[in-house]
């Protein structure tokens, strides 16, 4: 019985946030074997070096953001995973796409597999949203940040992509030519969107 009551704490912790690290349960008291354990008996599954989940837990198309924003917090999803995230593009992107600022280190994570970018102030905390995945907040930019973005890293990403971003964002409604072209300011490529602005 003594036991029990530790058990039954890290699952209902694991059911409440979807995704958990060993630090999570150790924040709480409980010791990180009982994961282990946990995990051995069956209770948890092990997606990735050092992150548990329910085995019942649906594995969502998003599951891969909510990793990444579990070991890399400070990152934000941008280009072709914002787009996807945002549902503006046909494309559907091998890695996981983020922003981090210029000194900050790469995340040494073997899965999922990552790109990033690095942007400057105030590229770089504009335009960010926060979302609820699997019980994990992730920080994904907006559509009209993200594009400004495809346009801004249209040598990496593909200015075709850049224009589909476009027109499906403003034909599905998730932004307007103003707040667009805001972004596109601050991204400092108001001169380069500009023409295909001006042809939709």
């Amino acid at each position: 019985m003594t036991t029990a009551k530790p058990f039954e704490r890290t699952i209902q912790y694991v059911r409440q946030h979807g995704i958990v690290r060993p630090r999570d349960i150790e924040a709480i008291g409980i010791p990180r074997e009982y994961l282990l354990r946990l995990y051995r008996q069956g209770k948890l599954s092990r997606t990735g070096r050092g992150i548990y989940t329910l085995p019942d837990a649906a594995v969502k198309e998003r599951h891969s953001y909510a990793e990444v924003a579990k070991r890399v917090p400070e990152a934000v999803l941008c280009l072709i995973s914002a787009l996807a995230f945002h549902e503006i593009t046909t494309q559907s992107p091998a890695s996981v796409w983020i922003a981090l600022g210029k000194g900050a280190r790469k995340p040494a994570i073997p899965s999922p597999s990552l790109r990033v970018v690095r942007l400057t102030e105030p590229s770089l905390s504009e335009g960010i949203e926060k979302h609820p995945v699997e019980g994990v907040t992730v920080r994904v930019y907006s559509a009209a940040k993200t594009v400004a973005d495809c346009f801004k890293f249209r040598n990496k990403i593909g200015l075709d992509i850049a224009i589909e971003a476009l027109k499906d964002c403003l034909r599905q409604k998730k932004s307007n030519v103003n707040e667009i072209y805001r972004y596109a300011k601050i991204c400092r490529v108001s001169n380069v969107i500009r023409p295909y602005m001006d042809a939709l």
